[in-house]
């Protein structure tokens, strides 16, 4: 796998091709509004809405005035002034209700996503680290018996048998160890102590596929912000390698002002597509609960480009 550092963020065609679920996670929006407005707006709709109120009357004015002098083109400043005050009734009006929604559910489905979370990690706890650490303890036991029994004259077969039971319960306790901190890195990377670029360097470098990397992180964003960054581009990774066919992959990680956008492209075979209690509508929901985005690109025959924009601090 190649893994290359970058100072700044370029734009690279290409995609994650995945069978596995995606997500067009685009704001329930009309277009326009898409178009005119960013999702960081809603954080401030009040300073937004006021200010597209005081541009729509300023606009009429000046067309009543235009028009007034016979200047009738003054008539497309007040259609542009309608439009405003429209954006500004969406923004301190219309929005507030359907947002709390959104953030309801949103904030629900975390919780949810938790509390399976937390069982998970019960169960595999119990499934497999502990069954790891029960059999070494009885593989021990029955070489502490054999180990008596040879100083009673036992030949060298129980010698042998003592050697095997050691080996086996050595391997079992490497094997429950290396569980234990699987379990430890799923729910907190220890490297993103180091921050998100040594991070993505490392999930990078153990990728299956040869991805590149692409970074322009001048500053660190806030810890749980960090978070979701580091499982999204693990779990974009992860689907494309297991699904796109690809054998190269770019992943990109920018830090602007007030946003980190995480992209990561390969060049598989496209076809991504929606599909419920995917991989990728989980990330959206993880992505929405801080008011992100996440956006799929992926024609068929591909390339696939996934996007994660995320504010940089909550």
């Amino acid at each position: 796998m190649r893994v290359t550092a970058v100072a700044k963020a370029s734009q690279v065609p290409g995609g994650i091709s995945m069978r596995a679920p995606s997500d067009n996670a685009t704001p329930s929006e009309p277009l326009i509004m898409r178009i005119l407005l960013r999702p960081a707006a809603y954080r401030h709709a009040k300073v937004w809405g006021i200010v597209c109120v005081a541009v729509s009357l300023w606009l009429f004015v000046l067309g009543v005035i235009l028009c007034s002098y016979g200047f009738w083109w003054g008539a497309s400043l007040i259609a542009v002034a309608a439009l405003e005050l429209w954006v500004a009734y969406r923004l301190l009006v219309a929005p507030l209700p359907q947002r709390v929604r959104e953030l309801e559910q949103s904030r629900a489905h975390l919780v949810d996503d938790s509390a399976a979370r937390l069982r998970r990690i019960e169960r595999d706890l119990h499934d497999g680290a502990q069954a790891q650490m029960v059999a070494v303890t009885m593989k021990l036991g029955l070489a502490t018996k054999k180990l008596r029994g040879m100083t009673d004259g036992a030949g060298q077969t129980d010698l042998d048998r003592v050697l095997e039971l050691v080996a086996a319960a050595h391997r079992g306790a490497k094997e429950a160890v290396t569980e234990l901190r699987d379990l430890a890195r799923g729910i907190h990377p220890p490297v993103l102590d180091q921050g998100l670029g040594i991070a993505l360097t490392s999930l990078a470098a153990r990728s299956d596929l040869a991805v590149e990397l692409v970074t322009d992180l001048p500053e660190r964003p806030s810890a749980a912000i960090e978070t979701i960054a580091y499982f999204c581009a693990a779990e974009l990774l992860a689907n494309a390698a297991k699904h796109s066919g690809a054998r190269h992959a770019t992943l990109e990680a920018v830090h602007v002002p007030g946003l980190l956008r995480v992209r990561v492209s390969d060049n598989g075979c496209g076809g991504a597509r929606v599909e419920a209690r995917g991989g990728l509508a989980g990330l959206a929901e993880r992505v929405k609960t801080v008011d992100g985005r996440l956006q799929i690109s992926s024609p068929p025959g591909g390339p696939t480009v996934v996007t994660v924009e995320l504010p940089s601090h909550i």
